[in-house]
């Protein structure tokens, strides 16, 4: 069963790559790629899966490709 992770993207970031979690639970997520064409979403995507010791094809987004608040998708 999948577990879903709410997350929000802050690209073209000095400060990353970096993950935080926010009190509410959601994941603060700061990518150095630029949201250009998706280059942002792949990033963060990787960041996570990184973040959560997962493959990076165990990782989808499921919502808000082109906002900064995302829904994800990890396969256990």
């Amino acid at each position: 069963m999948p577990i879903t992770v709410h997350a929000v993207i802050k690209p073209n970031s000095r400060k990353g790559p970096l993950v935080e979690t926010l009190p509410d639970g959601t994941l603060r997520l700061w990518v150095r790629a630029p949201a250009v064409e998706g280059k942002a979403n792949r990033a963060a995507a990787e960041l996570l899966a990184s973040h959560l010791g997962v493959p990076k094809s165990a990782v989808r987004l499921t919502a808000g490709p082109t906002s900064r608040r995302k829904r994800f998708e990890i396969d256990d």
